[in-house]
């Protein structure tokens, strides 16, 4: 069983745009696939966990949500980075289409799609990493009793102002970005290796 890094999506690895309703929408954030490379290079596997409501509430269509998601893999690959899987959650209590209305155990800070992903992909909750810019992320992780990490991209900041004050759940570290999340969380990896 092995240690992973999950990635949120949206205001981790891509602008912060609202909902990405249209494919010109998502762009990945600077220095975004160079940071995944890095990973890859270490052998840490890299899952995305993402809550996207917008497909539950009328928004935009599942076709659209696979294009972005093809458009995230070419930008990767471009830079030499790839991710081991990506975990969506489509649903919401409150969504138009039926299909998605309902109470689920996948979305954040719900912990289905990592323990989705912990099976199918032999990884270790305890030993693995959540990155976000949300605080639902950081609460998704230590459910799973990950180490919790919050990116100051996307709604970092604003959460980290506003909303992280007023918290029981705490990061562990506060990154810059995704590359500063990445170069701490390969030491604190290589750290407890040595201990």
């Amino acid at each position: 069983m092995r240690a992973a890094v999950f990635l949120d999506r949206d205001g981790t690895i891509n602008e912060q745009m609202g909902y990405i309703n249209h494919i010109d929408r998502f762009q990945m954030l600077p220095g975004a696939a160079s940071a995944i490379r890095t990973l890859n290079d270490g052998k840490v596997p890299v899952v995305v966990v993402t809550n996207q409501s917008g497909l539950a509430r009328g928004y935009f269509p599942l076709a659209l949500l696979d294009a972005v998601h093809e458009k995230m893999k070419d930008a990767l690959a471009r830079e030499g980075a790839h991710v081991d899987g990506i975990y969506i959650c489509p649903h919401h209590p409150e969504a138009k289409d039926k299909q998605y209305r309902l109470e689920c155990t996948c979305r954040k800070p719900k912990t289905g799609l990592f323990e989705q992903a912990a099976r199918e992909l032999g990884i270790d909750l305890r030993k693995s990493y959540v990155v976000g810019d949300r605080w639902s992320d950081l609460k998704a992780a230590v459910s799973c009793r990950a180490t919790p990490v919050l990116v100051l991209t996307g709604y970092g900041k604003g959460d980290f102002d506003y909303i992280g004050p007023h918290q029981k759940v705490q990061p562990v570290f506060v990154a810059q970005n995704l590359q500063d999340a990445v170069e701490w969380i390969l030491d604190d990896m290589k750290g407890k290796t040595e201990e």
